[in-house]
């Protein structure tokens, strides 16, 4: 075999498998999307229930540049 038919077979070999990956691609967007567009007219029809909010006061820890300085001076020292 002379090289330019190898040429021409990886050539070829590589548009048919680079066409075959765009074509799942193309084909996995618009699944997607039509998947999409039918969730969106399932939530309509059944809407899901939203939680209630538990409002929960939570504890503002301020840390003080102090604090941290403390913290850095620790790490070094046992370094």
């Amino acid at each position: 075999m002379d090289n330019i038919s190898l040429l021409e077979d990886g050539i070829i070999i590589l548009c048919i498998g680079m066409g075959f990956v765009f074509l799942f691609l193309v084909i996995m967007v618009y699944s997607m999307n039509i998947m999409a567009f039918a969730i969106k007219k399932i939530n309509t029809i059944f809407p899901e229930e939203l939680p209630s909010e538990n409002k929960y006061s939570k504890k503002n820890k301020v840390s003080s540049d102090s604090e941290i300085a403390l913290a850095v001076a620790l790490a070094y020292s046992k370094r």
